[in-house]
């Protein structure tokens, strides 16, 4: 059995929390925490699909571009090479799971 409370912890960003559920070659599995106004790298994975699914607050997914607001209850897939960025615009933290198929261990390039 795993769970947050059991789960490895990780940071990322900028104070931003991760907790591995999964983490094998062909999948991983994030449970994932950013406080208000955080932000991750604009990236992209070249072989890597990806699902956001949000579990608390609400997500803005920037694709291509484009802002996406994702609720409570909600996901959002992100295919292999679409460049994108997880962002928290508001002022509660937002909780997710990110699904990855397969990992994106090396898989992740930045964009400048």
């Amino acid at each position: 059995m795993i769970s947050k409370a059991n789960a490895e912890h990780y940071l990322w960003g900028d104070k931003c929390d991760g907790w591995y559920l999964v983490n094998r070659q062909d999948m991983l599995i994030i449970h994932e925490k950013m406080p208000p106004g955080t932000c991750e790298k604009r990236h992209y994975h070249s072989v890597s699909r990806q699902f956001f699914f949000v579990l608390n607050g609400a997500l803005t997914m920037e694709l291509d571009g484009k802002a996406h607001q994702i609720g409570v209850q909600q996901g959002i897939e992100i295919p292999p090479g679409l460049k994108h960025q997880a962002r928290n615009d508001t002022e509660s933290a937002v909780e997710f799971l990110v699904i990855s198929h397969p990992t994106t261990r090396g898989d992740r390039s930045d964009v400048i």
